[in-house]
């Protein structure tokens, strides 16, 4: 089996509608709060090294993930998302990301939920190590988003945020997949994921089986 295309943070997409809520609408404020507490839990370096270490079939990976910026005339039409770029790769060949996203986490009222809206860029390679510049220069236009990939909707569970990807899953075309699903355990430590590809007939042929893909935090 390949690790490298099968864990990923993922969701369904399309382009999300979001509507300012009128003043004093407590509800939609403490979704709000949600959505910047899971862009704070999403940012920073992860990896899986600690379940590597006792997993010989678990590839080590890292994931890195920093807040952009919009222009200010494009963000105004954004008001209530937070933007993310993340990249994973082998810790092995960290120069060589084999996923990049762009994130935008925003409240969604309709599910009571945050929805983390995946986005793929269209030139791949002009965004590794995005993360390494200073947060000033971390500047992107909507068009850079790319194209809509997946969404995750996360909802608070104890101390931690638990979501998945729409029942159906989102549509693909990866080793064999057409349909990926995900289930996510975000936590202060790190993040658990259950990322799995299905092909046609409902049958699994990637992704996580007995365990999930550990990440834990190192920055």
């Amino acid at each position: 089996m390949k690790y490298q295309s099968a864990i990923a943070l993922v969701g369904t997409f399309c382009l999300i509608t979001i509507v300012r809520p009128a003043f004093g609408d407590t509800a939609q404020l403490a979704l709000e709060q949600q959505a910047e507490a899971v862009a704070s839990r999403l940012e920073g370096v992860m990896d899986t090294s600690a379940q590597a270490l006792v997993n010989a079939k678990a590839p080590n990976v890292r994931m890195t993930t920093c807040r952009v910026r919009l222009p200010a005339t494009e963000a105004e039409r954004q008001p209530n998302s937070i933007f993310l770029y993340q990249e994973q790769a082998l810790t092995k060949n960290l120069a060589s990301p084999y996923r990049q996203r762009f994130l935008q986490i925003s409240p969604s009222a309709y599910s009571q939920s945050v929805r983390s809206l995946s986005f793929k860029p269209a030139t791949l390679t002009d965004w590794i190590n995005f993360c390494g510049k200073p947060g000033g220069d971390r500047t992107i236009q909507l068009r850079d988003l790319g194209t809509a990939v997946c969404s995750v909707f996360l909802k608070p569970s104890g101390d931690a945020y638990v979501g998945n990807t729409p029942a159906d899953g989102c549509p693909a075309n990866i080793r064999g997949a057409v349909r990926i699903k995900n289930h996510i355990v975000l936590q202060t430590i790190g993040m658990d994921t259950w990322d799995r590809g299905f092909d046609a007939a409902g049958k699994q042929v990637w992704g996580a089986t007995a365990e999930s893909y550990q990440f834990r935090r190192r920055e």
